[in-house]
Protein backbone atom coordinates (compact mmCIF):
# COMPACT_ATOMS: atom_id res chain seq x y z
CA UNK A 1 0.00 0.00 0.00
CA UNK A 2 1.57 3.33 -0.87
CA UNK A 3 1.70 6.19 1.61
CA UNK A 4 0.76 9.08 -0.65
CA UNK A 5 2.23 11.28 2.34
CA UNK A 6 5.23 10.35 2.51
CA UNK A 7 6.21 8.40 -0.94
CA UNK A 8 4.29 9.47 -3.51
CA UNK A 9 3.89 12.97 -5.17
CA UNK A 10 0.25 13.60 -5.11
CA UNK A 11 -0.77 17.00 -6.48
CA UNK A 12 -1.53 19.12 -4.11
CA UNK A 13 -4.11 22.03 -4.66
CA UNK A 14 -3.36 25.29 -3.56
CA UNK A 15 -6.10 27.35 -5.21
CA UNK A 16 -9.65 26.02 -5.18
CA UNK A 17 -10.56 26.26 -9.02
CA UNK A 18 -13.44 27.07 -10.78
CA UNK A 19 -15.04 23.50 -11.68
CA UNK A 20 -18.15 23.56 -13.65
CA UNK A 21 -16.94 24.11 -17.02
CA UNK A 22 -14.01 21.14 -16.35
CA UNK A 23 -15.89 18.45 -14.66
CA UNK A 24 -19.58 16.52 -14.20
CA UNK A 25 -20.13 14.18 -11.49
CA UNK A 26 -21.77 10.88 -12.12
CA UNK A 27 -24.20 9.57 -10.29
CA UNK A 28 -24.82 5.53 -11.48
CA UNK A 29 -27.03 3.17 -10.00
CA UNK A 30 -27.56 -0.82 -10.83
CA UNK A 31 -29.81 -2.97 -9.07
CA UNK A 32 -30.38 -6.68 -9.57
CA UNK A 33 -32.47 -9.02 -8.06
CA UNK A 34 -31.01 -11.40 -6.25
CA UNK A 35 -32.98 -14.47 -6.40
CA UNK A 36 -31.79 -15.60 -2.74
CA UNK A 37 -34.37 -16.17 0.12
CA UNK A 38 -33.15 -17.11 3.56
CA UNK A 39 -35.34 -20.07 5.18
CA UNK A 40 -35.74 -19.84 8.27
CA UNK A 41 -37.10 -23.11 9.00
CA UNK A 42 -34.96 -25.18 7.20
CA UNK A 43 -32.56 -23.38 8.80
CA UNK A 44 -34.23 -24.73 12.28
CA UNK A 45 -34.44 -28.21 10.75
CA UNK A 46 -30.65 -28.47 9.73
CA UNK A 47 -29.71 -27.09 13.02
CA UNK A 48 -32.03 -29.92 15.03
CA UNK A 49 -30.39 -32.22 12.90
CA UNK A 50 -27.13 -31.27 13.58
CA UNK A 51 -27.54 -30.68 17.64
CA UNK A 52 -25.95 -27.17 16.63
CA UNK A 53 -27.71 -23.47 17.88
CA UNK A 54 -29.25 -22.33 15.00
CA UNK A 55 -28.14 -18.57 15.38
CA UNK A 56 -25.05 -20.46 14.13
CA UNK A 57 -26.16 -21.35 10.54
CA UNK A 58 -27.77 -19.61 7.59
CA UNK A 59 -30.25 -21.55 5.08
CA UNK A 60 -30.39 -19.17 1.84
CA UNK A 61 -32.08 -20.62 -1.30
CA UNK A 62 -31.43 -20.09 -4.72
CA UNK A 63 -35.21 -19.46 -5.87
CA UNK A 64 -34.07 -20.09 -9.28
CA UNK A 65 -31.19 -22.51 -8.94
CA UNK A 66 -28.32 -21.58 -11.42
CA UNK A 67 -30.33 -19.43 -13.77
CA UNK A 68 -28.13 -18.21 -16.42
CA UNK A 69 -30.61 -15.49 -17.41
CA UNK A 70 -30.06 -13.62 -14.40
CA UNK A 71 -26.07 -14.40 -13.65
CA UNK A 72 -26.05 -12.88 -17.09
CA UNK A 73 -27.33 -9.48 -15.64
CA UNK A 74 -25.31 -9.56 -12.50
CA UNK A 75 -21.82 -9.91 -14.43
CA UNK A 76 -23.47 -7.12 -17.06
CA UNK A 77 -24.33 -4.70 -13.76
CA UNK A 78 -20.67 -5.45 -12.49
CA UNK A 79 -18.69 -4.83 -16.16
CA UNK A 80 -21.22 -1.46 -16.22
CA UNK A 81 -19.85 -0.59 -13.05
CA UNK A 82 -16.48 -1.15 -13.87
CA UNK A 83 -16.93 0.99 -16.97
CA UNK A 84 -17.87 3.83 -14.91
CA UNK A 85 -15.00 3.37 -12.61
CA UNK A 86 -12.62 3.28 -15.44
CA UNK A 87 -13.67 6.37 -16.89
CA UNK A 88 -14.09 8.19 -13.67
CA UNK A 89 -12.49 9.45 -10.22
CA UNK A 90 -13.54 9.76 -6.50
CA UNK A 91 -15.57 12.55 -5.58
CA UNK A 92 -16.28 12.31 -2.03
CA UNK A 93 -17.46 9.04 -0.10
CA UNK A 94 -21.41 9.11 -1.18
CA UNK A 95 -21.32 7.34 -4.56
CA UNK A 96 -20.43 10.15 -6.58
CA UNK A 97 -17.54 10.16 -9.42
CA UNK A 98 -15.80 13.12 -11.53
CA UNK A 99 -15.95 12.39 -14.67
CA UNK A 100 -13.74 15.22 -17.00
CA UNK A 101 -16.66 17.20 -18.86
CA UNK A 102 -14.43 17.08 -22.34
CA UNK A 103 -14.95 13.06 -22.09
CA UNK A 104 -18.80 13.43 -21.31
CA UNK A 105 -20.28 12.95 -24.94
CA UNK A 106 -18.20 9.41 -25.72
CA UNK A 107 -19.33 8.64 -21.99
CA UNK A 108 -22.55 9.58 -21.90
CA UNK A 109 -22.88 7.63 -25.09
CA UNK A 110 -21.11 4.45 -24.22
CA UNK A 111 -23.15 4.33 -20.93
CA UNK A 112 -26.58 4.77 -22.01
CA UNK A 113 -25.58 2.05 -24.88
CA UNK A 114 -25.39 -0.26 -22.11
CA UNK A 115 -28.24 0.75 -19.63
CA UNK A 116 -29.94 -0.43 -23.35
CA UNK A 117 -28.46 -3.48 -23.20
CA UNK A 118 -29.09 -3.63 -19.67
CA UNK A 119 -33.23 -3.58 -20.30
CA UNK A 120 -32.78 -5.86 -22.90
CA UNK A 121 -31.22 -8.57 -20.78
CA UNK A 122 -34.05 -8.07 -18.01
CA UNK A 123 -36.93 -8.52 -20.88
CA UNK A 124 -35.01 -12.03 -21.74
CA UNK A 125 -34.84 -12.98 -17.85
CA UNK A 126 -38.78 -12.26 -17.90
CA UNK A 127 -39.34 -13.81 -20.58
CA UNK A 128 -38.37 -17.22 -18.84
CA UNK A 129 -39.24 -16.87 -15.44
CA UNK A 130 -42.00 -18.73 -15.37
CA UNK A 131 -39.60 -21.43 -17.11
CA UNK A 132 -36.88 -21.26 -14.61
CA UNK A 133 -39.62 -21.56 -11.69
CA UNK A 134 -40.99 -24.86 -13.22
CA UNK A 135 -37.76 -26.63 -13.18
CA UNK A 136 -36.60 -25.39 -9.74
CA UNK A 137 -40.04 -26.58 -7.71
CA UNK A 138 -39.16 -29.91 -8.52
CA UNK A 139 -35.14 -29.00 -7.58
CA UNK A 140 -36.18 -27.79 -4.06
CA UNK A 141 -38.62 -30.44 -2.90
CA UNK A 142 -40.30 -29.81 0.30
CA UNK A 143 -38.23 -25.93 0.78
CA UNK A 144 -40.69 -25.02 -2.41
CA UNK A 145 -42.55 -22.10 -1.46
CA UNK A 146 -44.52 -20.34 -4.32
CA UNK A 147 -45.40 -17.21 -1.71
CA UNK A 148 -40.96 -16.66 -1.89
CA UNK A 149 -41.80 -15.53 -5.91
CA UNK A 150 -42.63 -11.85 -6.76
CA UNK A 151 -45.16 -11.49 -10.18
CA UNK A 152 -43.77 -10.47 -13.20
CA UNK A 153 -44.64 -6.72 -12.49
CA UNK A 154 -43.28 -6.56 -9.38
CA UNK A 155 -39.88 -8.33 -10.38
CA UNK A 156 -39.48 -5.95 -13.15
CA UNK A 157 -39.11 -3.01 -10.64
CA UNK A 158 -36.12 -4.98 -8.47
CA UNK A 159 -34.05 -4.34 -12.00
CA UNK A 160 -32.97 -0.74 -11.93
CA UNK A 161 -30.33 1.43 -14.54
CA UNK A 162 -30.00 5.01 -14.01
CA UNK A 163 -27.42 7.04 -14.45
CA UNK A 164 -27.39 11.10 -13.60
CA UNK A 165 -25.06 14.22 -13.88
CA UNK A 166 -25.28 16.66 -11.20
CA UNK A 167 -23.16 19.56 -11.35
CA UNK A 168 -20.11 20.26 -9.30
CA UNK A 169 -21.30 22.67 -6.62
CA UNK A 170 -19.19 25.81 -6.97
CA UNK A 171 -17.45 27.47 -3.82
CA UNK A 172 -18.70 30.87 -5.41
CA UNK A 173 -22.41 30.02 -3.70
CA UNK A 174 -21.23 31.58 -0.71
CA UNK A 175 -19.45 34.53 -2.42
CA UNK A 176 -22.15 37.21 -0.75
CA UNK A 177 -21.37 36.54 2.78
CA UNK A 178 -22.23 38.85 5.03
CA UNK A 179 -21.14 37.56 8.79
CA UNK A 180 -18.45 35.47 10.47
CA UNK A 181 -21.09 32.52 10.45
CA UNK A 182 -21.38 32.61 7.19
CA UNK A 183 -17.36 33.08 6.27
CA UNK A 184 -16.75 30.16 8.09
CA UNK A 185 -19.07 27.91 5.86
CA UNK A 186 -17.35 29.32 2.74
CA UNK A 187 -13.89 28.52 4.25
CA UNK A 188 -14.84 25.11 5.52
CA UNK A 189 -17.42 24.29 2.07
CA UNK A 190 -13.62 25.61 0.39
CA UNK A 191 -11.70 23.15 2.54
CA UNK A 192 -13.81 20.50 1.41
CA UNK A 193 -14.21 21.10 -2.03
CA UNK A 194 -10.13 21.43 -2.21
CA UNK A 195 -9.88 18.22 -0.44
CA UNK A 196 -12.17 16.47 -3.19
CA UNK A 197 -10.66 18.07 -5.69
CA UNK A 198 -7.04 16.85 -4.30
CA UNK A 199 -8.55 13.23 -3.69
CA UNK A 200 -9.83 12.93 -7.40
CA UNK A 201 -6.45 14.01 -9.13
CA UNK A 202 -4.24 11.37 -6.52
CA UNK A 203 -6.58 8.28 -7.30
CA UNK A 204 -5.59 8.22 -11.22
CA UNK A 205 -2.00 9.37 -9.86
CA UNK A 206 -2.37 6.37 -7.55
CA UNK A 207 -3.69 3.63 -10.94
CA UNK A 208 -1.13 5.65 -12.95
CA UNK A 209 0.87 4.37 -10.12
CA UNK A 210 -0.14 0.85 -9.48
CA UNK A 211 -0.52 0.28 -13.79
CA UNK A 212 3.40 1.08 -13.95
CA UNK A 213 4.30 -1.41 -10.93
CA UNK A 214 2.24 -4.06 -12.57
CA UNK A 215 4.17 -3.64 -16.02
CA UNK A 216 7.77 -3.37 -14.35
CA UNK A 217 7.06 -6.75 -12.77
CA UNK A 218 5.75 -8.76 -15.38
CA UNK A 219 8.57 -7.27 -17.43
CA UNK A 220 11.64 -8.49 -15.29
CA UNK A 221 12.75 -11.43 -16.95
CA UNK A 222 15.39 -12.23 -19.71
CA UNK A 223 15.07 -15.13 -22.13
CA UNK A 224 12.93 -17.88 -22.94
CA UNK A 225 13.38 -19.82 -19.75
CA UNK A 226 11.89 -17.28 -17.19
CA UNK A 227 9.87 -15.86 -19.63
CA UNK A 228 6.27 -13.87 -17.98
CA UNK A 229 2.92 -14.25 -19.37
CA UNK A 230 1.31 -11.06 -19.71
CA UNK A 231 -1.94 -9.88 -21.52
CA UNK A 232 -2.25 -6.91 -24.40
CA UNK A 233 -3.74 -4.66 -21.52
CA UNK A 234 -0.48 -4.57 -19.80
CA UNK A 235 0.16 -1.80 -22.42
CA UNK A 236 -3.26 -0.86 -23.24
CA UNK A 237 -4.31 -0.20 -19.29
CA UNK A 238 -1.16 2.22 -18.96
CA UNK A 239 -1.83 4.02 -22.16
CA UNK A 240 -5.75 4.49 -21.23
CA UNK A 241 -4.86 5.75 -17.79
CA UNK A 242 -2.27 8.14 -19.14
CA UNK A 243 -4.71 9.32 -21.37
CA UNK A 244 -6.73 10.31 -18.10
CA UNK A 245 -4.07 12.47 -16.53
CA UNK A 246 -4.51 15.34 -18.63
CA UNK A 247 -8.43 15.43 -18.66
CA UNK A 248 -7.93 15.08 -14.58
CA UNK A 249 -5.92 17.70 -14.04
CA UNK A 250 -8.04 20.81 -13.00
CA UNK A 251 -5.90 22.71 -11.53
CA UNK A 252 -2.74 22.58 -13.94
CA UNK A 253 -0.65 20.28 -11.64
CA UNK A 254 3.01 20.47 -13.31
CA UNK A 255 4.07 17.45 -12.28
CA UNK A 256 0.99 15.28 -13.61
CA UNK A 257 1.49 17.05 -17.03
CA UNK A 258 5.22 16.24 -17.38
CA UNK A 259 4.01 12.27 -15.83
CA UNK A 260 1.92 12.06 -18.91
CA UNK A 261 4.67 13.58 -21.25
CA UNK A 262 7.36 10.71 -19.69
CA UNK A 263 4.35 7.79 -20.31
CA UNK A 264 4.34 8.86 -23.73
CA UNK A 265 8.11 9.05 -24.38
CA UNK A 266 7.79 5.73 -22.50
CA UNK A 267 5.45 3.89 -24.92
CA UNK A 268 6.33 5.30 -28.17
CA UNK A 269 6.65 2.56 -30.84
CA UNK A 270 5.97 0.14 -27.41
CA UNK A 271 3.51 -3.00 -28.64
CA UNK A 272 3.02 -6.23 -26.80
CA UNK A 273 4.38 -8.82 -29.30
CA UNK A 274 7.12 -6.93 -29.72
CA UNK A 275 7.78 -6.84 -25.37
CA UNK A 276 7.49 -10.71 -25.28
CA UNK A 277 9.87 -11.13 -29.00
CA UNK A 278 12.40 -8.71 -28.19
CA UNK A 279 14.63 -8.78 -24.98
CA UNK A 280 16.51 -5.52 -25.65
CA UNK A 281 12.98 -3.34 -26.11
CA UNK A 282 11.65 -5.19 -22.69
CA UNK A 283 14.70 -4.30 -20.85
CA UNK A 284 14.95 -0.95 -22.01
CA UNK A 285 10.88 -0.14 -21.50
CA UNK A 286 11.29 -1.74 -18.25
CA UNK A 287 13.87 0.62 -17.35
CA UNK A 288 12.16 3.61 -18.68
CA UNK A 289 8.74 2.36 -16.52
CA UNK A 290 11.29 2.31 -12.96
CA UNK A 291 13.04 5.35 -14.06
CA UNK A 292 9.25 7.12 -14.42
CA UNK A 293 8.33 5.37 -11.06
CA UNK A 294 11.31 6.72 -8.93
CA UNK A 295 10.73 10.36 -10.06
CA UNK A 296 6.49 9.84 -8.74
CA UNK A 297 8.36 9.56 -5.46
CA UNK A 298 9.22 12.52 -3.18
Amino acid sequence: MINFETTTAAPVVTNVPTLTSSLRLVELSISVWSGRKQDKNATASAALANNTRKDLLNTTKKLLGDCEELEAIRKFAANARNFMYGCTSAWGDLGQRALPFVRFPQFHKEITGLQAEFDQLVNIFLSVYDYRKSIVQAELGALWNPDEYPDANTLRDKFRFSIAYPPVPEVNIFSAVQDEAERYLRDEYAKVYTERIEATMREIWYRVYESLKKMSERLDYQGKEDKKKFHDTLVSNVRDLAALLPDFNVTNDARMTSLHAALDQTLSGVTPDALREDDMLRAQTKARVDAVLKNMSW
